[in-house]
């Protein structure tokens, strides 16, 4: 007989915990039977005001069934029950957790997250095997000292709280790797935090902070920083010798000037937009080798420095609304950029219909503004041997200087053999026939597939992408946008270079299975088709995948996994039929949705 039911009681045997007459929402015994062999529980969004006792006491307490079942099958051996390791509680309605949270001594996972928790029991410094804590979306002001006692805790998610500063016991935390304490009210960092050696992410975004402590710079196993939306007007000089920093996130604060970072070797993405920098100087730029992402969007730049050309590695470069009235001549010589914004500037040197056409045509437009110097006499042979007559349709000087071959907006319905042979002898790496009537891909592509890295096809009629195209090796870029495609070829898996691709305005009515198959993918734009759903766990083997464009499709549902895609720096969603994340939350941004959607997924 159950030790609960003793002395004739034969009512609710949770009684002893809670009155009669609550309408606590009941743990089914099928979880906590389920528990104790699997040692895990997730009892988050079931309205729960408190946590039974049973919870608590699933470790220590004999299971009813072994007062009822004389025999035992192999599965219900209770007596060889696991110890409860993950516990989670979020999404439910606790405003405090009680001391007998100490008898799960073996919790490795805690999580309480989106609860109403205004203060955390000391008992918790007894979770001695405590790994990970989820303590964000609370009510928490002030943390227990006895936090410190957690010495095998790697990750601490504190965010959306209300505290106002960070109590120095965490910095007693030697093994956190992962801290997140943004969207509080700090309003300083204490030097303890210097004692986190081996933090690997950091996040201090949304809160009041006006200056750094110069100990952040002990944090030499630090890759991720992120103090965006603060007050900051400074940084300390210290935070250039955090050699492993290879993100830092400075953005909507209150910079004038660029710091310098001569350590940060591995910096590879630096995003200072909405600050109040005026001046970009070369010192500035001279360390950042590494940089492949630069966004300085939103602030007071008047020109920059012809060194922008020192950052080879340089793929998207973001100078969005600020007052730039020319650019650079080197600026077309990065040899990586893929993606240039330039919106929002007195640039009175372009045109604004170019500055619409995308990178790839931007840059070949600023490089044929670069002055060529006339061939002596006996030298460039090769590159005028093919000179056509003054009204012919392609530019040969685009094809020997820009290595471009351009035969777009023509209404051609074919490519002559005539607009090929135009190449002759030169490397072309650019081809771009979009804005005709094309039917098909022109089969005589496949005579560049050894040098041509960039095809844009866009505004064409074509229906099917052919194997030609696939045979193009080299291929980084292609754009397929406002054509008739319905599906994509299985040998594309063959473009194992390919780092972006166009296909809005299609006819797609799913993903196109073969994207997930092009692990070297970074931007995938497929804005404007019919697609029903996407596979997020197919998503997650495209590692490098930073933008993912699915606006004005007809997806019915966002899956929450697609929340573990941390690599997206941009995910649009608009325009589709689906009800979450609702609009307000895409409104806020990528980082947003993706938290959203990561809350959502079931443990």
């Amino acid at each position: 007989m159950s030790r609960f039911r003793r002395g004739g009681m034969t009512g609710d045997p949770r009684a002893g915990f809670r009155h009669e007459g609550d309408k606590e929402p009941a743990v089914p015994q099928g979880l906590i039977k389920a528990a104790r062999k699997s040692g895990q529980l997730n009892l988050a969004g079931r309205g729960l005001s408190e946590v039974p006792a049973s919870v608590w006491r699933i470790n220590l307490d004999t299971p009813e069934e072994a007062h009822s079942n004389v025999q035992f099958s192999t599965s219900d051996r209770w007596w060889e029950q696991t110890d409860l390791v993950k516990l989670f509680l979020s999404s439910n309605k606790l405003q405090s957790l009680p001391d007998d949270i100490k008898l799960l001594p073996a919790l490795v996972v805690l999580d309480v997250h989106d609860n109403l928790l205004s203060e955390l029991p000391g008992a918790i410094g007894e979770l001695v095997n405590l790994q990970k804590l989820n303590i964000s979306h609370n009510k928490l002001k002030t943390l227990p000292q006895e936090l410190a006692q957690l010495q095998n805790l790697k990750s601490l998610l504190i965010q959306h709280n209300q505290l106002e500063e960070v109590p120095d016991v965490l910095g007693q935390l030697g093994d956190l790797e992962e801290l997140d304490l943004s969207n509080n009210s700090l309003t300083n960092i204490s030097s303890c935090i210097g004692g986190l050696v081996h933090l690997g992410r950091l996040n201090l975004s949304k809160n009041k902070l006006k200056v750094l402590p110069a100990e952040i710079s002990c944090l030499k196993s630090l890759r991720q920083l992120d103090c965006a939306s603060n007050m900051l007007e400074d940084v300390p000089t210290s935070l250039a010798g955090m050699d492993c920093l290879e993100q830092l996130y400075l953005g909507q604060n209150k910079l004038t000037y660029l710091p310098e970072f001569p350590n940060c070797k591995h910096l590879k993405e630096l995003h200072v937009g909405n600050n109040q920098i005026h001046t970009l100087n070369p010192q500035h730029l001279s360390h950042l080798s590494s940089l492949s992402i630069l966004e300085l969007r939103d602030n007071k730049l008047k020109s920059l420095p012809e060194e922008i050309a020192l950052l080879k590695g340089l793929e998207r470069l973001d100078l969005s609304n600020n007052d730039l009235g020319g650019l650079p001549n080197s600026l077309p010589n990065l040899p990586n950029l893929k993606s240039l914004q330039l919106e929002g500037n007195p640039l009175r040197s372009i045109r604004r219909d170019v500055l619409s056409k995308g990178t790839q045509e931007l840059l070949n437009y600023l490089r044929g503004r670069i002055q060529v110097p006339d061939p002596k006499p006996g030298e460039g042979e090769a590159v005028t041997a093919m000179t056509m007559p003054s009204d012919a349709p392609v530019n040969t000087h685009a094809i020997a200087t820009l290595k471009t071959l351009e035969y777009s907006d023509k209404q051609a319905s074919v490519i002559s053999d005539a607009v090929f042979s135009a190449i002759g002898s030169s490397h072309v790496t650019s081809v771009n026939f979009s804005k005709n009537q094309l039917i098909e891909v022109p089969s005589r592509i496949v005579e560049l597939k050894d040098s041509v890295c960039d095809v844009n096809l866009g505004f064409n009629k074509i229906p099917t992408i052919s194997l030609n195209l696939c045979l193009l090796t080299k291929l980084t870029h292609l754009d397929m946008r406002n054509n008739l495609l319905v599906s994509l070829p299985d040998e594309l898996e063959a473009l194992t270079r390919l780092q972006s691709i166009i296909l809005s305005f299609n006819r797609f009515k799913t993903f196109p299975d073969v994207l997930y198959r092009i692990p070297t993918l970074e931007t995938i734009l497929i804005s404007t088709n019919q697609i029903g759903s996407i596979d997020p766990l197919q998503l997650l083997k495209l590692s490098k995948l930073s933008t993912l464009d699915l606006q004005n499709n007809d997806l019915l549902q966002i899956p929450p996994a697609l929340g573990n895609c941390e690599s997206l720096r941009s995910l649009n969603l608009e325009g589709n039929p689906f009800r979450n994340p609702r609009a307000a939350i895409l409104a806020k941004g990528t980082a947003a949705v993706l938290e959203y959607l990561r809350s959502r997924i079931p443990a």
